[in-house]
């Protein structure tokens, strides 16, 4: 069985250490000054190089020699993941006053030390603090913020950073080199850029893609990764800026269809929206850091397929004018009139609270010459708080298919998601009856949530001042040839956008 690449190229030295020279420089000259620490800690993320440095460090503060397969009895490596109780630490405790065999120093490299309970972290503390002599601790952790701060203070704490793209893929050239993999630039640069920095996970990439073909390119590496193209990314994101939900739709089934995962595309979109900010102020457009949060939701969605899409189609639909098709405009045409008429008596009652005050003030210093204007201000008086619930009644008008696109209109101000939903439906009045006729069950079901349906009903009667009742069902693309025909041309062929039922249940 051949060794993992990542084993194989470990470092054996400090000045092997690639990326993290802060580190290594310091410890070099300490070891040539003899200027050693009791304890060590050294924490960052996961893959850059903090075992391989305990291990290192540990063997040349005895001057020994470091060999991968080689065991030193006075090297102990202790994993705190699995020795985390008081128990074990007292052990450990016990078995530090044990002189070295044959090195200079006894070294604990303990892994993880996170992970120690906190009985475990104050058996530790005391022996950590005042070690014998002939003792080095050396922890390492990815997680530093869940250390005591007794036990970080009792230490040289060494921060870890991130590698940088370049030393990466320099590092990976060197390997394939060595290794005789034929791999191009573009396919090294993303092989570094999906190992998030991290040593072991880039090498590991590379062992994995050492196999797929003689002359390795960054396609190859796509799909391997099962990652989406950087020319699909941005053929995505063009359709997005431009508002074109069936075309977003339409490329989102292909990628899909391709075999990548939504959490996957959804990362990708994030980082290379966050890189046109960057490079571009202008990209800062309203709405974007919506839908960076909504990206960022995808991944830990148990239907990522689905969130992704809704939440690129509320960002579509939130730079898109409010519904201004022809059929929406004939609507607000006709029913302009008619708003306008009792809106226009609305404008008395506004003054009506006003005039009684004036009047008031008028009748006290008029009651001394007559009392005949009297009568006549306590008529306004009386009759002024009538005037605003008389046009607030005229101010409905009856629900009528008509008036969906209104109600469309108002729902997408609160509630965009909704709006997305509803926009795709035909709608349909009869009497106190509403229905809506959905392409997909998947449409039904929201629609038909109570939440959503006490939207629905609490506009319309805002609008209307009636209670209508919402049937929602779901209607086959050929049942109806004639409304089929008006279902798109009110709404984009939508169900072209989506294919068929069975692809959205899945």
């Amino acid at each position: 069985m051949g060794k993992a690449l990542y084993r194989k190229y470990r470092p054996k030295s400090l000045r092997d250490v690639a990326g993290q020279e802060h580190i290594t420089t310091t410890l070099s000259n300490a070891i040539k000054s003899g200027k050693i620490s009791h304890a060590y800690l050294l924490t960052g993320p996961r893959g850059v190089g903090k075992t391989s440095i305990a291990r290192i460090l540990a063997h040349e503060l005895n001057n020994i020699p470091y060999e991968d397969a080689a065991i030193h009895l006075d090297i102990v490596e202790i994993d705190a993941a699995s020795n985390r109780r008081i128990d074990e630490v007292r052990d450990l405790r016990d078995k530090v006053h044990i002189l070295p065999t044959s090195a200079k120093y006894k070294v604990y490299i303990i892994d993880e030390v996170h992970m120690l309970t906190r009985e475990a972290f104050n058996a530790l503390l005391k022996t950590l603090e005042e070690p014998p002599e002939h003792v080095i601790f050396v922890l390492a952790t990815t997680e530093a913020h869940k250390l005591p701060e007794t036990i970080v203070s009792r230490t040289q704490h060494f921060t870890f950073k991130p590698i940088e793209l370049e030393t990466i893929v320099g590092h990976l050239r060197t390997i394939a080199k060595a290794e005789k993999i034929a791999i191009d630039d573009a396919a090294l640069t993303l092989v570094a850029t999906h190992g998030n920095g991290s040593f072991r996970d880039s090498i590991s990439l590379l062992d994995q893609a050492r196999s797929i073909a003689d002359k390795i390119t960054a396609q190859d590496i796509e799909h391997m990764l099962g990652i989406a193209p950087q020319t699909a990314l941005e053929s995505l994101l063009e359709t997005i800026e431009q508002g074109n939900a069936k075309d977003l739709f339409a490329q989102l089934t292909q990628l899909r269809e391709q075999g990548l995962e939504a959490a996957k595309l959804a990362t990708q979109l994030s980082q290379q929206i966050r890189a046109k900010i960057i490079a571009d102020n202008a990209y800062l457009t309203p709405g974007i850091n919506t839908l960076l949060y909504g990206l960022l939701d995808v991944s830990g969605s148990s239907q990522a397929e689905r969130l992704l899409e809704l939440v690129l189609l509320d960002y579509v639909l939130s730079r898109s004018p409010q519904p201004s098709t022809a059929s929406v405009a004939a609507v607000v045409t006709t029913l302009q009139p008619q708003v306008d008429q009792p809106t226009s008596r609305q404008h008395k009652p506004k003054e009506a609270p006003e005039q009684p005050v004036k009047t008031s003030a008028t009748a006290k210093s008029a009651a001394s010459k007559t009392t005949e204007p009297e009568p006549t201000e306590q008529k306004a008086t009386e009759e002024a708080p009538a005037t605003p619930s008389t046009s607030a009644n005229e101010a409905h008008e009856p629900f009528t298919t008509e008036s969906w696109p209104v109600v469309l209109a108002t729902i997408k101000k609160k509630y965009n998601t909704l709006y997305g939903i509803l926009r795709m439906v035909e709608a349909r009045v009869e009497g106190s009856t509403l229905t809506l006729n959905c392409s997909f069950a998947f449409h039904q079901k929201q629609i038909n949530e109570s939440r959503n349906r006490k939207i629905i009903g609490d506009v319309i009667k805002q609008q209307s001042g009636q209670d209508i009742e919402i049937v929602c069902v779901v209607v086959a693309k050929d049942a109806k040839p004639d409304e089929k025909a008006s279902s798109e041309a009110t709404l984009s062929n939508v169900s072209d956008i989506f294919g068929t039922a069975e692809v959205l249940e899945s």
